[in-house]
């Protein structure tokens, strides 16, 4: 997505499943204060999600609610929203997301990403991807933007290792910016270029 703090964050996340339901939580920890917005040491934003997942022949389809919390301060909002993802061939895979705010925004945001898998050995994977996204009048407007269109784009360059069947680390880069000033301007995209460190502990 659009950055919003260029310093050090903190993300932990929990997923429960149980057959094909499950409930997401997510936080935003931000570990140093930013443009007089942000406090250090505190959550900026978590999100609950619970959602369900299943596959039609070959193409994997999630549905859920998005709750958005900001503790900050900020009213909170929610989206319902629909993904799809699909193996086009060989490591080539196809995803379509579409989210549905039905409360500060009211209005809708699409995602259209293409990603490419390769396994450089049992372990260890890399992963390129592009996505651009589209967004309707309202949805534009309450992040800045005058107009509905395209939104943002994002390229993102990933590598995972398996260190066990519970335990795995990734590491990624990603660049993002805006595809129309009159839909998300410039000075909303804070910082093009990031990346991150992930540790994932399945149980």
């Amino acid at each position: 997505g659009i950055t919003f703090n260029d310093g050090l964050v903190v993300q932990p996340s929990i997923d429960v499943t149980s057959g094909g339901f499950g409930i997401n939580v997510w936080g935003n920890y931000d570990v140093g204060d930013y443009d007089n917005t942000l406090d250090d040491n505190e959550f900026s934003e978590i999100d609950i999600t619970p959602y369900y997942g299943f596959s039609l022949q070959n193409v994997e389809i999630e549905l859920g609610l998005a709750e958005y919390l900001f503790p900050a301060g900020e009213d909170g909002t929610r989206e319902l929203y629909a993904s799809l993802g699909w193996p086009v061939l060989g490591g080539l895979s196809l995803g379509l997301a579409a989210y549905c705010d039905v409360d500060e925004v009211d209005g809708w945001y699409g995602n259209l990403s293409a990603s490419y898998g390769l396994d450089v050995t049992d372990a260890l994977g890399v992963e390129v991807s592009a996505a651009a996204g589209l967004a309707d009048t309202d949805f534009a407007e309450a992040y800045g933007g005058d107009d509905g269109g395209w939104y943002d784009y994002c390229f993102s360059l990933k590598s995972a290792y398996t260190v066990s069947d519970a335990l795995s680390l990734e590491a990624s880069i990603n660049y993002s910016d805006t595809l129309d000033k009159d839909v998300l301007p410039d000075d909303v995209v804070d910082t093009n270029l990031y990346g991150g460190i992930s540790v994932a502990y399945t149980f």
